[in-house]
């Protein structure tokens, strides 16, 4: 599942390749973290929003605790009632640049960052909802991982080709649903030595 990605175009530019307006002023880093600020395409407007539904949780004596962001949308279930009227109305595209996955033993991970071969920046599909917690959040939808990346991790986020992008956005559930498929294009893989926890900007 993806824990961390980067976008580094300014959010003029994503509404210009996305034929969006530029919403109010963005502020979001270049590697984007669940529950941090990122940049998504919703409702035509190139916005910032939090990354991850809020999941209220409770502690052992029943006082709720801090929530926990649900970044990731499994495709198998998306008619679930946590994410059904998000995927049924609130469909976006999350501007992605390459997004990391964790490799190698416990305790000594580094990062392994995955981007489409010739794209500096490509369309990732998203839910997005209104909350009380965070204001508008979103979530990035995934499915089994492709070959290139089968060694790293099983799961990976539906990468939408330009010609899909509306069929996302507009489509009924189930055009939408048709999309939720591996991606089939060659992968850039970037393996480096970077922990993976390493500090947050």
């Amino acid at each position: 599942m993806c824990n961390l990605y980067r976008m580094t175009k300014a959010q003029a530019e994503i509404a210009r390749l996305f034929g969006a307006r530029a919403g109010e002023g963005a502020n979001f880093a270049a590697e984007v973290y669940p529950g941090y600020p990122g940049l998504v395409v919703a409702e035509g407007e190139a916005r910032v929003m939090t990354w991850g539904f809020p999941l209220v949780l409770k502690g052992k004596s029943g006082q709720p605790l801090k929530p926990k962001p649900v970044n990731n949308a499994r495709e198998d279930k998306l008619g679930t009632a946590f994410w059904r009227a998000s995927f049924e109305r609130r469909r976006c595209l999350i501007p992605v640049s390459a997004w990391a996955e964790a490799e190698g033993a416990k305790g000594e991970m580094t990062r392994t960052w995955y981007s489409l071969s010739g794209e500096e920046v490509f369309a990732v599909a998203g839910l997005w909802r209104p909350t009380e917690e965070w204001g508008q959040a979103y979530s990035m939808v995934m499915v089994d991982g492709c070959p290139q990346m089968s060694d790293v991790h099983d799961r990976m986020p539906v990468v939408l080709a330009r010609r899909d992008w509306e069929q996302w956005l507009a489509g009924t559930p189930a055009e939408a649903f048709a999309l939720c498929q591996t991606c089939s294009s060659e992968l850039e893989v970037d393996r480096t030595p970077e922990r993976w926890a390493a500090r947050r900007g």
